[in-house]
């Protein structure tokens, strides 16, 4: 009940907060680029704070994050990365499913933040236009994240790529730097939040460019999945 009683007031606080950072967006774009990026990054932090105080949510990285742009695989339990990945990676360009673009707003200001959309039938013509928009933020300097498992999964679960990482591995020619989540623990797809937990953030070594698809794909869905497997604990830099 604990739980299910904080979940309740973070979508209070976190959902109810979040209306003028939506309706300032147009405002925010018309001001351009940068601007725009700052308010999306303030917002992000809205988030983690939110989570902070509602729930006692706390964040862990480790690993190193490069400098310049990167091509980042991570995994995706929770859509609480997609927020915490704005704000860690300086305002990258995230590649996100098509369906999230028709929300009422929050598609119209995901897609002119810069996000791209990719239907997941995985057609040929859908994995072009992901691949012009990811070249285009490449030549702005932007980092590219993309969930190569398809879509939101359950601690545990490990299915296989989709198409389109391997597509941008080849297309960009930035190094690849996989990140291992472990978000869907207190985070779940489903159901209330955990409080008092710990979400790592594990950003996993540098992958150089111009290795085969098999080779890539099986080294980047290993990477990706390093917290599913029993280990030794990650040794975060720092918690939030």
């Amino acid at each position: 009940m604990t739980a299910r009683l904080r979940t309740w007031a973070f979508n209070i606080v976190f959902f109810s907060g979040s209306v003028p950072y939506v309706l300032a967006t147009p405002l925010m774009a018309a001001l351009g680029p940068r601007v725009l990026r700052a308010w999306v990054r303030s917002w992000t932090r809205y988030n983690r704070h939110c989570a902070r105080l509602c729930l006692n949510i706390r964040i862990a990285q480790s690993g190193r994050i490069p400098d310049g742009p990167a091509l980042y695989p991570a995994k995706h339990q929770a859509m609480f990365e997609t927020f915490e990945l704005v704000a860690m990676l300086d305002s990258p360009v995230i590649v996100m499913k098509q369906e999230l673009a028709r929300i009422p707003l929050w598609g119209w200001a995901a897609q002119r933040y810069g996000m791209i959309t990719v239907d997941r039938s995985g057609s040929a013509a859908a994995l072009r236009t992901m691949m012009r928009a990811a070249e285009a933020a490449k030549a702005e300097g932007r980092s590219v994240v993309i969930f190569p498992e398809g879509t939101r999964v359950k601690p545990g679960e490990t299915p296989p790529m989709k198409p389109g990482f391997s597509g941008l591995y080849r297309a960009l020619g930035l190094p690849v730097v996989p990140i291992a989540i472990d978000s869907g623990v207190a985070w779940p797809k489903t159901g209330p939040k955990v409080p008092n937990g710990v979400i790592h953030f594990a950003f996993q070594d540098e992958i150089p460019t111009g290795l085969p698809r098999r080779e890539i794909e099986a080294r980047v869905h290993a990477a990706i999945n390093a917290l599913e497997a029993p280990a030794d604990p990650p040794h975060p830099v720092r918690v939030e």
